[in-house]
């Protein structure tokens, strides 16, 4: 018998109740903008990490990951050791982007934002804020991956003029040993790399 593999992953909130779902049960819900949740419009501060962060960093981590440890692009990063950008909203942290240098590009090694914070333009803060670091040190792109079943986080990209730049075909079957079912279901096969040019939006 095949042991199971646990992917790690955000987590994903019912829309309705709440409730916190596991990855295979969670599925996209088709809204219009009159039914987001109040609230969206909240200030979102976002800056430069400090060592007092550490310990929010550490807690987004393991909620979204178990570790701090990620893997993209074909290498392996430690959170911890990247370049850091949080946001805060409500006078709570919110959200982290996880920045290094890849390739001439500055890569997103991490962008995770607490569910009672998404879709009210955090997750865009923080990648706003990746692209004027790129431009400041004369970059031409950032660049991201996410696994092929991680719709949210491709659509996302995308609607932020991040555009498929490859596919890296079979590299997360091959890590977890199978393609094992992510979010709603999907097997985790591919790691799809997507890259923004720092004048595009």
């Amino acid at each position: 018998m095949k042991d199971t593999v646990e992917i790690p992953y955000p987590h994903y909130l019912c829309a309705e109740c709440g409730a916190e779902l596991p990855l295979t049960e969670a599925r996209l819900t088709v809204t219009c903008s009159g039914h987001r949740s109040a609230g969206d419009d909240a200030p979102v501060e976002v800056r430069p990490a400090t060592a007092d962060d550490r310990h929010d960093i550490e807690d987004i981590c393991d909620q979204a990951l178990g570790e701090t440890d990620v893997d993209a692009f074909g290498r392996s990063f430690d959170v911890l050791s990247c370049e850091n950008v949080v946001a805060r909203a409500d006078g709570r942290f919110a959200g982290v982007i996880s920045l290094a240098g890849d390739g001439g590009d500055l890569g997103v090694v991490l962008l995770s934002v607490y569910p009672d914070f998404q879709g009210r333009g955090v997750g865009s803060a923080l990648i706003e804020a990746a692209v004027a670091r790129a431009a400041e040190r004369g970059l031409p792109a950032v660049k991201a991956a996410v696994s092929n079943d991680d719709i949210p986080l491709f659509s996302f990209y995308q609607r932020y003029g991040f555009v498929i730049d490859g596919v890296a075909r079979g590299v997360l079957a091959d890590r977890y040993g199978s393609a094992e079912p992510g979010f709603s279901g999907i097997p985790v096969r591919d790691e799809i790399r997507l890259r923004r040019s720092v004048c595009a939006r």
